[in-house]
């Protein structure tokens, strides 16, 4: 009888990653850790633990220490945030900027503590640097929103005019202040509400200026050209014109015929 001597079971492969991803290994870690705290109260042990490296190997790749790799990070989230604002040019331009908030709501759900200590400017961390990103971030979603309106200044386009632009970037802040007070009110009222409360708002907003507004006026006129009865622009305007209809006595008397 031979003995057969017992096979040690396989080691596992160690793949050592490149400077590329260990260098995202280490941005998600802080990603998932800033989104539920403040940056402040976050340190690189913790980032180091996290990604399961060394707080050495942290400070080789973020030599700045928490300032760098919260920059890097927040860079990381803006781009994220900002590709949430693109939506391919298919369907009624309301229904696009639905969609869009879908997502940059779900966003801000995933990244509550972060989110609000980033746009709140609460954090100690914060710098010229992180500003800059932040309303990089708002430009860009004020650009995306434009795009959806047909006023980039693309082939066939105008660019959008100053008192279009001002109303969309008046816009992008109230879509920030509410999501903050959605945030401190418990995420309430749901998500899809809030959204639609939005969406309500932007045309709104596009019809009061659109009443002074050439440039505005047209861009509503080709909207409402592409908007279907049970689309956002058609609900809100069953359930705003009897509202509309109780102020008929403010309007000017006609003049008297002879």
């Amino acid at each position: 009888m031979t003995s057969t001597a017992a096979v040690p079971p396989p080691r596992a492969t160690y793949r050592r990653l490149s400077v590329e991803e260990r260098r995202a290994q280490l941005l998600l870690a802080a990603l998932g850790l800033f989104a539920h705290r403040a940056p402040d109260e976050v340190s690189l042990d913790e980032v180091a633990l996290a990604a399961g490296v060394s707080r050495p190997l942290v400070y080789r790749y973020f030599p700045g220490g928490r300032q760098q790799l919260y920059e890097a990070a927040l860079g990381s989230a803006a781009d994220e945030l900002t590709l949430c604002f693109t939506e391919p040019p298919v369907g009624p331009p309301t229904e696009r900027v639905a969609r869009v908030l879908d997502r940059y709501l779900r966003f801000v759900d995933e990244h509550d503590t972060g989110f609000s200590a980033l746009l709140r400017g609460g954090s100690v961390v914060e710098t010229s640097r992180t500003t800059t990103i932040v309303d990089g971030v708002r430009r860009a979603a004020a650009d995306e929103i434009l795009r959806h309106l047909g006023r980039m200044g693309g082939a066939g386009e105008q660019p959008a005019g100053p008192r279009l632009r001002m109303m969309v970037r008046s816009w992008i802040a109230a879509v920030e202040a509410a999501s903050l007070m959605w945030l401190d009110d418990g995420k309430q009222p749901a998500a899809a509400e809030l959204r639609g409360w939005l969406v309500d708002h932007l045309i709104a907003l596009l019809a009061a200026t659109a009443a002074t507004d050439p440039e505005t006026a047209a861009v509503v006129n080709d909207l409402l050209a592409l908007e279907t009865s049970e689309g956002p622009a058609g609900q809100l305007a069953e359930r705003v014109i009897p509202v509309v209809a109780e102020a008929a006595h403010l309007l000017p008397a006609p003049p008297a015929s002879d």
